[in-house]
């Protein structure tokens, strides 16, 4: 069983102490494994079925074509079709394909004209469809919330919920990988020019305000003309240009203990410069370093939005709560298009800000458990 060390335990202890923090975490944990379980929770296809006493899960992957539940070949079995739902649950009537509604519904009860058949059976996910569900029985298109879509429907009649559960994660997911990897680089690069100074941090410091001046939007458009946008590349993009925010407060913490007595202490004793920087300066910059996260990371959400907002983000082929707040722009006879993007982002980003005040709060040596 895991046993915390007693510094991990005094900085767990202080942020629980801070409630807005702990309670934004549990919510956001809930939220979190809601949206990575997408698949099971808003999907065209069933969690799981039954045919011929074979089971499948559908929602977790695969391709199936309604030869494999006794209809013609060649085709991929759409779990929309009320033919294929028959097919399914009434394994190998005669019939589907031709049988009225009446006799399709009697079969998903077990019967068909009063006699018994061998029946299958399906459960699907609450929310019956995925981010790319097109329903065609929807009339008007945005349509307001109702019973079968609870946050209604966009221009093209997908449904609202799904596309903002596929939308939350990926925004998290794509703030969380920018916010990593850009930590990496700018911790790396303060620390090395903190630790050496002289001409290197000069030269450095030269090359870092001529790559801020860089207009990344521009960029971001011209490398969108010259290749497919994807998530990799954008990702690499968006790190490409905001790894820089944290090299000042690096570079400044390990500019004013590098002279410190023990640094001294530890080259005097053939300690590595590596271990020195890493293992014991590094300590002392992560409150300062900590502080910039809740700007990385809201910063990084920010501009997916943004960008997807104006149309230089992720294909259309991915959800998105930028392409959300758009139709809400461009449908304002529907406000609920923009009210569902507002509230998302606006939870989104305040809940991630909480629980990195907290963090910053547990790292900082002067705070103490009450």
């Amino acid at each position: 069983m895991f046993k915390l060390n007693p510094l991990q335990r005094r900085r767990w202890n202080n942020f629980r102490s801070n409630r807005r923090a702990y309670w934004s975490l549990i919510i956001f944990a809930v939220l979190f494994v809601i949206s990575m379980a997408a698949e099971i929770v808003a999907n065209d296809r069933p969690i799981m079925l039954s045919h011929n006493g074979e089971w499948m899960f559908p929602a977790l992957g695969g391709t199936y074509e309604e030869a494999d539940f006794g209809g013609d070949p060649g085709f991929v079995a759409d779990f929309t079709d009320p033919v294929v739902r028959c097919l399914v649950i009434a394994a190998g009537l005669d019939g589907c394909f031709d049988a009225p509604d009446e006799v399709i519904a009697d079969a998903r009860d077990g019967e068909v004209d009063g006699q018994p058949v061998r029946t299958g059976w399906m459960i699907w996910p609450p929310i019956p469809y995925s981010f790319n569900t097109i329903n065609y029985d929807v009339l008007t298109a945005p349509s307001p919330p109702d019973g079968d879509h609870w946050l209604g429907t966009d221009d093209q009649t997908r449904d609202v919920t799904a596309r903002v559960i596929y939308g939350f994660r990926i925004s998290v997911i794509f703030a969380l990988i920018v916010t990593f990897f850009s930590s990496v680089v700018g911790i790396f690069a303060g620390a090395v020019q903190g630790y050496f100074g002289g001409w290197l941090d000069l030269t450095f410091q030269r090359l870092i305000e001529i790559w801020q001046a860089t207009p990344a939007l521009y960029v971001i458009i011209i490398m969108g003309a010259i290749f497919q946008m994807s998530f990799a590349l954008l990702t690499f993009l968006i790190v490409l240009f905001s790894w820089t925010a944290l090299v000042g407060v690096v570079r400044a913490e390990f500019l004013r203990t590098r002279n410190f007595e023990y640094v001294r202490a530890a080259k005097a004793l053939g300690v590595g410069d590596g271990t020195i920087m890493f293992r014991h300066m590094l300590p002392n910059a992560m409150v300062a370093t900590i502080t910039l996260l809740p700007f990385l990371v809201t910063a990084a959400v920010g501009t997916l939005t943004g960008l997807d907002f104006l149309g230089f983000g992720l294909p259309p082929s991915y959800p998105s709560l930028g392409e959300l707040a758009l139709q809400g722009k461009n449908n304002l006879q529907s406000p609920h298009l923009g009210i569902t993007a507002f509230v998302t982002l606006t939870v989104l980003l305040s809940l991630l800000v909480f629980i990195f005040e907290g963090v910053r709060d547990a790292f900082d040596p002067r705070k103490t458990f009450a």
